[in-house]
């Protein structure tokens, strides 16, 4: 947090702070005039200040709305966010909330006014007036309170966190879609002709996320050997792209890709060679695999919108794109490779996630079990038999 000075007058000071970014993203600035006794005296001013609001000093809690302490808790905790799109969503939801219990006082929040909160955010919390939010937007909103209000008790401006009474709203499983083999084999025949159809097989032949495929380079694809390495992911937030890399500064991961994608990438190269070449520019190992004509990268959304539109086109089965991620996983595990294979693929950090997400789709796995150790006892009774003749 930084903070300047600005005379305007002969014992008047402007004190400027730089709080974090709003729920938008965007910068924010708080400003205030002081009387001080000169430049020394303000600079003194200054430094309370920008004390006070590291600290997380507020007004009187009695006197502090819900709206005005999530503001305040926000400053303070999205300072500690690396990735922007965080702050976005924390501030969307933090707008769901204050649009019904904002105006109330912070020690005056009770356990059952969130309750029917909720209730009026799932039967009509949509800001466009369109209906309520999903249960997971609200189970969100529940995880902000639960995480704000408790830090307003080590503040000391709560003697208790009155969501330790509120039970987080059940969320609904969300239904797992994927594409049949004849379905499958119906949308590659009507990507062959496309700018679409790299995307589409990096999705759904190697299980690659949107992001992953915006943000891959050439330099990281080894056509002789067959495989890629997944390094930097894609993130969009309206219409910025940032490029993020992994976590913990890991290498990221190898994916060897199918025949059929080397082969198709091979062929997507030369075109792309080609296409470049006629307005000027060379290729490089810094290009973008996934790209624009002029090599210009591709948005995220812009895939989600692509496939969209050649899904109603084509009459595909209208699923998301992510789904051919779905798909890929559910084709590994219905053809008995090993979940810790599908792990590896997926980029799942625990095999218990791509089990957690995909165990349903292994087949006959209750059958083969059963006959599995009933074949082992018939062995052993058989065996005990002949050893006692």
């Amino acid at each position: 947090m930084k903070g300047s000075i600005r005379q305007r007058s002969p014992g008047s000071f402007e004190i400027r702070i730089e709080m974090a970014p709003g729920p938008d993203g965007r910068r924010r600035q708080r400003s205030i005039t002081i009387k001080a006794n000169g430049r020394r005296e303000a600079q003194l001013a200054l430094a309370k200040l920008l004390t006070e609001a590291a600290d997380g000093e507020l007004p009187e809690p009695s006197k502090t709305t819900l709206a005005q302490y999530l503001r305040h808790w926000a400053d303070h905790h999205m300072t500690t966010q690396v990735d922007p799109r965080t702050v976005v969503s924390i501030g969307e939801k933090i707008a769901n909330i204050n649009s019904v219990l904002g105006g109330t006082p912070l020690t005056k929040l009770k356990p059952e006014a969130v309750n029917a909160a909720y209730a009026r955010l799932l039967a009509n919390g949509r800001r466009d007036g369109k209906g309520g939010l999903s249960q997971r937007s609200v189970h969100h909103c529940h995880r902000i309170l639960f995480q704000a209000l408790g830090q307003a008790v080590k503040w000391k401006l709560l003697k208790s966190n009155p969501m330790l009474a509120v039970d987080a709203p059940a969320v609904a499983a969300v239904e797992m879609t994927t594409l049949t083999d004849d379905q499958l084999a119906t949308a590659l025949s009507a990507m062959q002709e496309t700018r679409f159809l790299v995307p589409f097989l990096l999705g759904v032949m190697c299980g690659l996320r949107r992001g992953k495929i915006c943000a891959l380079k050439w330099k990281y694809v080894d056509l002789e050997r067959g495989t890629l390495q997944v390094t930097a992911s894609a993130r969009q937030i309206k219409t910025e792209v940032t490029y993020k890399r992994p976590k913990d500064g890991k290498a990221g991961r190898s994916v060897e890709l199918p025949p059929l994608v080397v082969e198709e990438l091979r062929a997507h190269r030369r075109r792309q060679i080609e296409e470049q070449l006629k307005l000027g520019i060379r290729l490089g190992a810094d290009s973008f695999v996934v790209a624009q004509p002029d090599g210009a990268p591709l948005k995220p959304s812009s895939l989600t919108n692509e496939w969209r539109r050649l899904s109603v086109k084509h009459r595909l089965p209208r699923i998301r794109f992510h789904d051919l991620r779905h798909t890929h996983a559910s084709q590994l595990l219905a053809s008995g490779v090993h979940p810790k294979v599908a792990q590896e693929r997926l980029g799942h950090s625990t095999i218990a996630i791509t089990l957690d997400l995909y165990s349903h789709m292994m087949p006959n796995t209750q059958a083969d079990a059963a006959v599995a150790v009933d074949n082992r006892l018939r062995a052993a009774i058989s065996k005990r038999a002949k050893d006692g003749s």
